[in-house]
């Protein structure tokens, strides 16, 4: 299928798009839809790059013009493109010169369409997310769609009445006159004047029929006002707030300012006509004439919903945000913001004719205490269609800035609610003047509320006030939301919390995530629905046995997600939120190896962790886990490269990877090998001279102690894990690996010198054996391990610039070596010496 197929294809929004692309003449819509499959078969970007290119391209699509002209030719409906394609040709003529002009302009078309697909495919994936509103979204469009229609065909049907009631009106004054002025008899007279009297009598009749169509009509727009400025624009409204805060909701405006142009055009149509009227009247009137009686109130009706109409079509398209900052709504004094106004009345007369002003807190003079500031920058600016990317009429203001008023009783101070700096709330207000075709209307519009910090650090905090607003309030101007703000329910809190992982990771939260979080807050129950967590349980208050609050702890794990974890977030390989025990029953399921990646629970800036699942002996499973990795782990290794990498100490000091599959079932490998990166030499900032690879190994006295993540901080009481290994007997444990690097290279080091590297970095060793795995394993991934491990050091081993005959004689006489080979065939060792270089080497022990 086509490019131009799939165009034709899209709901109304994209097609309209599509459509208004293709509304000037630089590019003919017919040309583009005739010629479809060849234009999109060429390379038109090269051509607008190489001369030659665009002038073959020109003379083949001159060509295909001349075809398309004949086959029109011969068909005999066809006259009017025959015509049109005729006239394409001499138009595209005159970039005979400069043919690669026409290469560019087709490519930037080419370039726009590829724009609203992706903008539609976006689209659906939305609709994915929920189905059913969707559907009731796109039948109240339909129906809008409909409506207006329909009131567009009564305001043509009226124009043409009221052409015809002039005409009639001026047939019976041409009559009247002349009856005033013939010398016929009385009979003659008395004949015209009863033909004069059914004339006015049917005047009389189309005036009524023509006010009544006025009413009826002006009914039908009130009724579609109501939807559209009530239903309409505050779903819109009501989804640029929620998106604000991460929901994937369109908030295009493309839809609205069509409808509002529609039928604002009808209306000032309305008015002509009332106007019309009046120039009627003013000719001639009658007794019982209904034009002075009904005009009046006509006429009020249709300024007052014209007013209303284009007041509410004066919005904040882009809400107030910082290039840097952590989402819109949270401003910084002294730093520059951008925002952007949009007139929904889309009209090309008014273009750079409408200035609006920018200003803050009209309404926060009247609180005492409340910081109060002024806005510096570009704070007046014309609305344009030029800064719009279809054409619509906006003010884009850029560089604006707030610094605070310190003069006279402004400035800060503590205010009368006791509120603090983030929860302190203000509103950025616009406003300009409309005057277009009598009608002058002020228009003012606002900001949703926004939170001004003066340094950094409250960043985290402010944003937690901009979600608790946006999630619970739909009122902008209610910036005393915080002096009593209602606590939010599960479902909205959930939800609130999915759209923010959706965000930072590309996948909201799904319902089992959600269940563990639900339960850790209220503790196990039938249903959530009743549940609800109040403002200062979400921000204020710390969560138990640790130091900070619930948000500071989520936000940790969201900021973790977003410079780290993305990927592996989006595409579901992370569990995330799972308690310590559902962890536990869910490993001991599963076979030797398989493991899950959880947040920490205790760690207040984030962290993830693995565990997995082990048998001893005889058979029994026990789960272990490393300690978390943090920012600064993840910005030295990225996790994929980390559970590759892993090794645990076994059998005579052997480091070994213990991760397998990922839970349910997927090989390791399978899961983040598209994410590994086997760099080597200048490619990786992390290896020098040597052939190295970085690993983090896990090692202490035993093989495996009881380490845990630190305090224990389940969210919730009745969640609390059991005592540690140590305490409890439980086979289950927690490795730890060295705390100042955990980093080790493993490429030119036997198992002795892997030790001295754990000595030298801190950690305090043993020389006592580690626990080995059980029999029932060897044909696993762990004894693979084992043998790959020994593999790589007899590979790794050997440069360009070593004896290799010594080296290997040397590993081959160290006695630990030859142990962690004692599972190997003499084939797969020849094997290995052989990929080195050396197919003669002889085996001595």
């Amino acid at each position: 299928m086509t490019q131009w197929e799939r165009l034709q294809q899209l709901d109304t929004v994209y097609s309209q798009r599509a459509f208004d692309l293709y509304n000037g003449d630089e590019f003919p819509m017919e040309v583009r839809h005739f010629l479809a499959s060849w234009i999109e078969a060429q390379d038109w970007e090269r051509a607008s790059r190489d001369s030659s290119q665009a002038a073959f391209l020109f003379q083949v699509l001159l060509e295909n013009l001349d075809n398309q002209f004949s086959r029109f030719a011969q068909e005999k409906d066809s006259f009017l493109l025959q015509r049109n394609f005729r006239r394409y040709k001499q138009n595209f003529q005159k970039y005979q010169e400069e043919p690669y002009t026409l290469a560019a302009i087709i490519n930037w078309f080419l370039v726009k369409e590829k724009e609203i697909l992706n903008d539609a495919e976006l689209a659906q994936q939305v609709q994915t997310l929920q189905v059913q509103p969707v559907t009731m979204e796109l039948e109240s469009q339909r129906q809008m769609e409909k409506r207006l229609k329909e009131l567009k065909i009564k305001v043509e049907v009226m124009e043409h009445s009221i052409r015809s009631l002039e005409e009639q009106q001026d047939e019976f004054d041409f009559k009247f006159q002349t009856h005033k002025m013939d010398s016929c008899t009385k009979e003659e007279k008395n004949k015209q004047v009863e033909g004069l009297q059914k004339m006015l009598n049917a005047l009389d009749k189309c005036r009524k029929n023509f006010l009544s169509d006025i009413t009826a009509t002006l009914d039908a727009a009130d009724g579609l006002s109501s939807v559209l400025i009530d239903e309409e624009l505050v779903d819109w409204k009501r989804r640029q707030q929620k998106s604000c805060i991460g929901a994937p909701d369109d908030t295009s405006l493309e839809q609205l300012e069509k409808w509002f142009t529609q039928i604002i055009e009808c209306m000032f149509q309305l008015q002509k006509f009332l106007q019309k009227l009046d120039e009627l009247l003013g000719k001639m009137t009658y007794a019982n004439d209904p034009i002075p009686v009904l005009k009046p109130s006509l006429k009020s009706k249709v300024d007052t919903l014209l007013t209303n109409l284009i007041k509410s079509s004066f919005v904040v398209e882009t809400q107030p945000s910082m290039p840097q900052g952590r989402g819109p709504l949270v401003l910084r004094t002294s730093v520059q913001f951008s925002v952007k106004v949009r007139f929904l009345y889309k009209v090309p007369e008014l273009n750079h004719v409408m200035k609006v002003s920018v200003s803050i807190d009209n309404t926060v003079s009247q609180m005492k205490g409340f910081r109060r500031f002024n806005v510096l920058g570009t704070s007046s600016k014309a609305l344009n269609m030029a800064e719009s990317t279809n054409g619509g009429m906006v003010a884009d203001f850029r560089h604006l800035t707030l610094k605070d008023q310190k003069v006279g009783g402004g400035g800060k101070g503590i205010n009368d609610l006791s509120l603090s700096v983030t929860e302190e709330l203000h509103n950025i207000n616009f406003q300009t003047q409309f005057d277009y075709q009598g009608l002058s209307v002020s228009l003012e519009t606002s900001s949703l509320p926004v939170v001004v910090i003066s340094n950094s650090s409250q960043q985290q905090s402010a944003w937690a006030s901009v979600l608790w607003f946006n999630m619970l309030c739909s009122d902008p101007k209610n910036i005393k939301f915080f002096e009593g703000s209602p606590p939010a329910s599960w479902a909205q809190f959930g939800e609130m919390l999915s759209w923010q992982f959706l965000s930072s990771g590309k996948r909201g939260l799904y319902s089992d995530q959600l269940e563990t979080l639900a339960i850790k807050l209220f503790g196990k129950q039938q249903s959530y629905d009743h549940c609800t967590i109040p403002w200062a349980k979400f921000s204020k208050e710390n969560l138990p046995d640790t130091n900070f609050t619930l948000w500071v702890w989520l936000d940790g794990i969201l900021n973790l997600v977003k410079g780290y974890l993305s990927d592996l977030w989006s595409d579901g390989s992370i569990m995330g939120f799972v308690s310590k025990g559902k962890e536990r029953v869910l490993l001991k399921k599963k076979q030797n190896g398989t493991f899950l990646l959880r947040f920490s629970e205790s760690i207040k800036d984030g962290g993830i962790t693995f565990s997995w699942v082990q048998y001893s002996n005889d058979g029994n499973p026990s789960v272990q886990t490393v300690k978390p990795f943090i920012s600064t782990d993840l910005k030295q290794i990225a996790l994929p490269e980390i559970i590759s990498n892993f090794r645990i100490m076994v059998a005579e000091n052997v480091p070994v990877n213990p991760l397998c599959y990922l839970y349910p079932n997927t090989p390791k490998d399978q899961a983040f090998g598209k994410y590994y990166s086997e760099k080597t030499g200048e490619e990786n900032p992390y290896l020098r001279y040597l052939k190295t690879k970085l690993v983090f190994v896990s090692k202490d006295r035993n093989g495996c102690t009881s380490v845990g993540e630190g305090p224990v901080s389940d969210l919730s009481p009745q969640d609390r894990d059991p005592p540690s290994f140590s305490e409890a007997g439980d086979d289950d444990s927690f490795l730890q690996w060295p705390e100042k690097s955990p980093m080790l290279s493993s490429s030119t080091i036997d198992s002795f010198l892997l030790n001295s590297m754990l000595d030298i970095d801190g950690d305090s060793t043993s020389q006592d054996s580690f626990p080995q795995f059980a029999s029932p394993i060897s044909s696993s991934c762990f004894q693979q391990n084992i043998l790959e491990s020994g593999m790589d050091i007899l590979k790794e081993a050997v440069s360009p610039d070593t004896d290799v005959h010594h080296t290997l004689q040397e590993f081959l006489n160290n006695q630990n070596f030859l142990n962690s080979l004692e599972h190997s065939t003499p084939e797969d060792i020849i094997h290995v010496f052989q990929d080195l270089g050396c197919p003669n080497m002889p085996l001595t022990p």
